[in-house]
């Protein structure tokens, strides 16, 4: 896959990701969030889109990019489920 299309398909991810959690907010008592936590949601995406800018500028080797991908949506999974649950604490 070439860089534009990485970018793309990134950022298509990012913007499903936050529309998901706005219709299921509308439609399902279960999933409550306000405000703050579509910030948060907003701000996570956004630093793991500049993570993923940061590689496919920097990193020429598709073993080196693959890793990092897989340690910036690892850190991405283990922030969200941090603050979803306390997995940690």
């Amino acid at each position: 896959m070439n860089t534009k299309t990485i970018q793309i398909t990134y950022w298509i991810i990012a913007a499903l990701l936050m529309m998901s959690a706005v219709i299921a907010n509308q439609f399902s008592d279960e999933f409550s969030w306000d405000k703050f936590d579509f910030l948060v949601l907003g701000i996570m995406l956004l630093g793991a889109g500049f993570a993923v800018e940061l590689v496919l500028r920097f990193a020429k080797k598709p073993q080196y990019r693959l890793g990092l991908f897989i340690i910036i949506a690892a850190a991405f999974l283990l922030i969200w489920a941090e603050l979803a649950v306390g997995i940690f604490s």
